[in-house]
């Protein structure tokens, strides 16, 4: 996605063509200009483009319900389901799941006691699934397919991976097809984000970056509803939940424009001219017939500027590593807080719909107050506060041992709140960290660091089923490190977007980039 940025400026460059004199621009130019910056048909096009992360978020949080742990009871006087044994340590005949054996992937293939750990490695891998996928669909959006296309692929692979799920016949199909869930899903939401942003004027850009947390909440807060119809069959979520993609794709995709940019940047500038004219006129407005899309050049950079790597500045590296560092513990515990649900011992669904609900504020709030709060504050109190909030579920812990805690239920969800807030933040703290002609590999680092922990988050969820106390501790810790980790980072609000690794440097050397310090190269 570089080479959006090497779009030249040729505002007033006039040329001519058989008689007529074209002025050529480039895409932002056409959009601020004459297409409108955000107008009713780009709010069109971005509503259709982000209605795709709620099947994403549906097919991420699919396994608090398919994978967790049902209830289980004594059958007759064989036990009593009062006593503090565990099933376990009774015979096989003795109890039985509440729900039924299809309840879910735990009742229905035994992993419990000795195959315990074996529970979490489907959702670990459909994270490890996402971080590879990131990185193909990535490539392929921004060199083959375009963004449109990708989605679409994106989508397809979603609903046929899904649906096979639904068949698994063991663990390990399952497992492997998780994580090709996890592989195919990843495409979405990258380019849906890219899709929407394209299309709209530069001030616009930080909103509807934002528009498809709402969405991927919307995702969230349905799954509830999706899940407890089908709580004796959890093959049925599967099923219904790999039917959205598969409309979207037939129903909706159709009617969304490939990215104007890419389209420019590829030489396709009459296609990009005629996405460009249609937004155009559903804002009321009209194209001039003598305009033109400028083509990029690469001329105006020297060849060691593109040439430039990350690893290239020694100051860049120890950002970077700091950056994932404290990515990895964000993607630890946002994502672990919310299949650690049912270690709360609490209603299921009402946990998960309370725990969706408190994505509303996050986004709202961050929003609000990355306007005027320095990013290296901002990102540290949050994860501070994820990190208090689950050190203070342990003490509530005894006391939903027999019943649900709303205490404990508050607790939390003021915990994943905090911990969604520092998840965005650390997206918007990451782009300002780096120059432009390394930032879009930055911020995939970035990604790739908080799917692995997202990763790892799973394995700890099962051994919370063992000791709830130790899975709000573990994820309570790493919040609060890595909040301490950005206190090692330079502060970026209000300070300039450099263009290159090299004159970052110089203006941070002297003292007019981010917080005037330098941890740089000597």
């Amino acid at each position: 996605m570089d080479e959006l940025e090497e779009l030249v400026v040729r505002s007033g460059d006039l040329g001519d063509v058989n008689g007529e004199q074209v002025l050529e621009l480039t895409v932002d130019e056409i959009i601020e200009q004459h297409v409108g910056s955000f107008g009713y048909s780009q709010l069109l096009h971005v509503f259709l483009v982000s209605l795709a992360w709620i099947f994403d978020s549906q097919n991420t949080l699919i396994t608090i319900f398919s994978d967790a742990q049902p209830p289980w009871r004594c059958k007759g006087s064989l036990c009593s389901s009062t006593s503090s044994v565990s099933m376990c340590e009774l015979d096989q005949g003795a109890w039985e799941w509440v729900g039924g054996d299809k309840s879910s992937t735990i009742a229905e293939w035994g992993l419990i006691c000795d195959k315990k750990f074996r529970a979490g490695i489907p959702a670990s891998l459909f994270f490890i699934g996402s971080l590879f996928g990131s990185a193909a669909h990535g490539r392929l959006a921004d060199s083959y397919l375009g963004r449109k296309k990708t989605v679409l692929l994106s989508c397809l692979l979603t609903f046929v991976t899904a649906f096979l799920t639904s068949l698994s016949p063991n663990i390990w199909v399952y497992a492997f097809l998780r994580f090709s869930n996890g592989f195919a899903r990843s495409g979405i939401g990258i380019c849906c984000l890219v899709l929407s942003t394209e299309s709209v004027g530069r001030k616009w850009r930080g909103q509807v970056g934002q528009y498809g947390f709402f969405f991927f909440t919307i995702g969230f807060l349905s799954l509830p509803l999706i899940a407890y119809p089908a709580k004796t069959q959890w093959r049925n979520i599967y099923k219904v939940i790999s039917l959205l993609p598969l409309a979207y794709s037939l129903l909706i995709l159709p009617f969304v424009s490939e990215s104007p940019r890419w389209l420019a940047v590829k030489g396709r500038t009459e296609e990009a001219l005629d996405v460009l004219t249609k937004f155009a006129k559903l804002n009321g407005r009209k194209l001039p017939q003598n305009i033109s899309i400028s083509s990029p050049s690469h001329a105006t950079t020297s060849s060691a500027e593109r040439n430039e790597s990350l690893w290239s500045a020694r100051w860049a590296v120890r950002r970077i590593a700091t950056v994932m560092i404290a990515g990895f513990g964000v993607g630890f515990v946002y994502y672990g807080v919310q299949l650690n649900v049912e270690n709360l011992n609490f209603n299921l669904y009402f946990s998960v719909a309370a725990n969706a609900l408190m994505e509303i504020p996050a986004v709202l709030l961050g929003s609000v107050l990355l306007s005027f709060t320095d990013r290296r504050i901002l990102f540290s109190l949050s994860a501070f506060i994820a990190g208090i909030s689950c050190i203070l579920c342990i003490l509530f812990t005894e006391e939903t041992k027999s019943k649900g805690s709303w205490s404990q239920l508050t607790v939390e969800a003021i915990g994943f709140m905090a911990a969604s807030m520092a998840f965005d933040v650390l997206y918007v703290y990451s782009v300002e960290l780096f120059p432009t002609n390394v930032r879009n590999f930055a911020v995939s680092m970035l990604r790739q660091a908080l799917m692995l922990g997202a990763a790892i988050a799973p394995l700890l969820v099962v051994l919370g089923r063992l000791s709830p106390k130790i899975s709000f501790l573990i994820f309570g810790c790493f919040s609060i490190f890595s909040g301490l980790l950005t206190f090692w980072l330079p502060e970026t609000r209000n300070a300039p977007l450099y263009e290159t690794l090299e004159q970052q440097e110089k203006e941070e050397k002297l003292g007019s980039g981010p917080a005037g310090e330098m941890e740089l190269v000597e």
